[in-house]
């Protein structure tokens, strides 16, 4: 279990990154969301202790992430938003470097796992094939390959799907889902579809604190008969921002579906429509905007 207390985060700028964040993470997917410059990036890289926060407490399995990130280090997978390789060295001598670093010093323990994750992440077929040549979705499953050598507990992913094709998304997520029984799994990520696919708990960050945490079924439920929909002509939207809670807007066929919450209906041309994530979410975010102003 991952358990993170008060955790700040203050910047050299005087940028307040992380605002007193709690955290208990148990076993499984767990989903943080947030929008760009909510400081989930910042969060994600002071559990992988790659930055040191100004204050607060980080908790691992017994392991104080803060003052022994050798310990957490050797039990940790990571895949940061921005994975770096090097691009003329093929898959596998590049997982078989990466097990080195990790500490697998046996050349017959090495090419065990290493031709266990490339078979996990379906990359065998192009093993001798140097990364530059990877697509996105192939690439982001060697990110995976290389987050798993050494059987990592606590598996990190910040941003994994931005930028692969749905084909590519889905399979990236099976695979996840396959690894989350017995470790802990923390996906960062703006896109609240992938919370909603894989994770039976999870929590917004936004302004660097944490809005709303809980199960995405339960956390639906409780908007139940608060959404309304309508559809309007786009210009009509700043009249409506106006008289009623917008919390979200999409277009449809040229025009343009509003979700207003609300404890009853809020006027003429409202239906009422299922609360799903993506309510949850953005109702939040306006709730966290009017505290802020």
């Amino acid at each position: 279990m991952l358990t993170i207390k008060n955790l700040v985060h203050v910047y050299g700028n005087g940028t307040r990154a992380l605002d007193d964040v709690s955290l208990t993470v148990p076993n499984g997917m767990f989903g943080l969301l947030g929008p760009n410059g909510a400081g989930k990036s910042t969060l994600m890289r002071s559990i992988a202790t790659l930055q040191t926060p100004t204050s607060g407490s980080i908790d691992f399995d017994g392991i104080d992430v803060i003052a022994e990130p050798e310990k957490l280090r050797r039990t940790l997978g990571y895949l940061p938003q921005d994975f770096g390789v090097y691009p003329r060295v093929s898959a596998y001598d590049m997982l078989d470097h990466m097990a080195v670093l990790k500490g697998i010093a046996s050349g017959k323990d090495r090419k065990e796992t290493v031709e266990t994750l490339l078979n996990q992440t379906n990359l065998w077929s192009v093993r001798k094939k140097a990364l530059a040549g990877f697509s996105g979705g192939m690439r982001q499953r060697f990110g995976i390959a290389q987050a798993l050598i050494g059987n990592p507990k606590l598996i990190i992913v910040d941003e994994p799907t931005a930028g692969l094709d749905p084909e590519e998304r889905n399979r990236f997520l099976n695979l996840l889902a396959e690894i989350a029984d017995n470790v802990v799994i923390i996906l960062s990520t703006h896109i609240v579809e992938d919370v909603a696919d894989l994770c039976p708990r999870m929590a917004v960050l936004a302004g660097g604190k944490i809005q709303l945490e809980g199960a995405p079924v339960q956390l639906m439920e409780q908007l139940n008969g608060r959404v309304w929909k309508k559809t309007i002509d786009k210009d009509a939207l700043p009249d409506h921002r106006e008289k009623y809670e917008v919390i979200s807007t999409r277009l449809f066929a040229g025009r343009t579906v509003i979700h207003v919450l609300s404890d009853r209906r809020p006027g003429e041309g409202f239906e009422p429509a299922a609360s799903g994530l993506e309510d949850v979410y953005f109702s939040t975010l306006s709730a966290s905007r009017k505290v802020a102003a």
